[in-house]
């Protein structure tokens, strides 16, 4: 018998001899005929679409080792850099059913249609009949929309679904699929109006066109209602938002100007310039996603902070380390890809405090290990998972100059 010692970074165990078996957890045993006998950590999926969904890679797995999943993920990737921070924070995970986006994936031939998930490396989707990820509230959609796209009556239908909970509810973006006739475009309003939708949109290929929204929708980011364009990035979770925007709060505190980079809504740079005990931070909100920038400069404009809206592509063009120097902390928040070009004029700075945000541990460490070697230290490291029972991986961290 082989018992997993751990968990890889693509979700199977590890043996102590070196094999990786599919769908264990800590403690269980391995036959050599592949047989698994659970161990201690090994738990009944909550899921009926488990492990065929590839919205969950890890349900296998109890509470104490999908945090230390989480946790492993972050520091291994620190470690193959050959960084070691001087504090590694407790993991932050995010509950069940606390999802507020996701992509689902919808088909329909005649009067039959699927919406769900795909299966894992696989364009087959998982006709989703429950999820214990998602939000009720968008959960409750999918069995109306299953039932929209069937009533059509299509040959063929094929689309994709974003769900997206903000302050009036849900935004339902659908794209790939164009209405045909009179007859469908009315079954579409009345969809949203039955099931009270905040927004309805679609995209055929030429950008978002808005069919009902009976009121701008918006999404409140550290007390500022921001107008939520269709399709934005907004963090997974409200828990996960809090623990993120939490550690940068606790981080770079006492700021007097700090830099905002690859902005977005302004999720940061919101939380940075809310007054506290002392006055907040002057904000520079740099963004290259135009929508998102609009919506960032209107909404700091109308509530009335110190958020400066720039509209900047900081992967053509990063700030420079004299720009640089007005400021007194640096909030990174890049793609998965990183921020190798940012990262090479931040290490050349003199910014006291960098807080580097990354959905990425491979990318966030590439560009850690600049830092460290520009003469950063890299102090704190909190893990985040907000992708629940999934192999995706989030985390803060701060970087200080002596």
């Amino acid at each position: 018998m082989s018992i997993i010692i751990r968990i890889a970074a693509k979700g199977d165990g590890q043996t102590q001899d070196g094999r990786f078996v599919a769908l264990t957890a800590p403690g269980d045993d391995v036959a050599p005929d592949g047989t698994i006998t659970p161990g201690p950590h090994h738990v009944a999926p909550p899921c009926r679409h488990f492990p065929q969904c590839g919205g969950c890679q890890l349900q296998q797995l109890d509470e104490e080792s999908w945090r230390d999943f989480v946790t492993s993920r972050v520091a291994n990737a620190a470690e193959g850099q050959g960084l070691t921070p001087e504090t590694l924070e407790p993991a932050e995970l995010s509950p069940p059913r606390s999802r507020r986006r996701a992509t689902l994936h919808a088909e329909a031939r005649g009067k039959s249609a699927r919406i769900g998930f795909r299966e894992e490396r696989s364009h087959t989707i998982v006709d989703m009949h429950q999820c214990e990820v998602l939000l009720p509230e968008l959960f409750d959609l999918v069995a109306p929309l299953r039932r929209l796209i069937a009533g059509f009556g299509r040959k063929r239908l094929s689309a994709d679904i974003q769900l997206t909970l903000c302050d009036q509810g849900a935004d339902c973006n659908i794209t790939g699929y164009t209405p045909e006739g009179l007859a469908e475009t009315e079954a579409l309003i009345a969809f949203a109006q039955q099931n009270g939708l905040a927004r309805l949109t679609l995209n055929d290929g030429y950008g978002p066109e808005t069919h009902w929204e009976p009121e701008p929708a918006t999404v409140t980011l550290s007390g500022v209602p921001v107008a939520l364009p269709p399709g934005s990035f907004l963090q997974p979770t409200r828990e996960g938002e809090a623990a993120l925007v939490g550690a940068a709060s606790e981080w770079l505190a006492g700021a007097k100007h700090a830099a905002d980079l690859f902005s977005g809504l302004g999720t940061f740079a919101f939380a940075l310039s809310a007054k506290g005990p002392s006055a907040g931070a002057k904000v520079l909100a740099a963004e290259a996603a135009r929508d998102a920038h609009l919506a960032c400069k209107s909404a700091a404009g109308i509530a009335q902070r110190q958020v400066f809206a720039m509209h900047r592509d900081l992967f053509r063009n990063p700030l420079q380390a004299d720009e640089l120097a007005r400021f007194d902390a640096v909030l990174l928040d890049p793609p998965r890809a990183g921020a190798k070009e940012q990262v090479a004029h931040l290490a050349q700075s003199a910014v006291p405090r960098i807080c580097y945000i990354s959905c990425n541990p491979s990318s966030w460490a590439k560009d850690a290990a600049a830092l460290v070697a520009g003469g950063y230290r890299l102090v704190k490291l909190r893990p985040v998972g907000q992708f629940r029972w999934s192999t995706h991986v989030e985390l803060a961290s701060l970087f200080v100059r002596d």
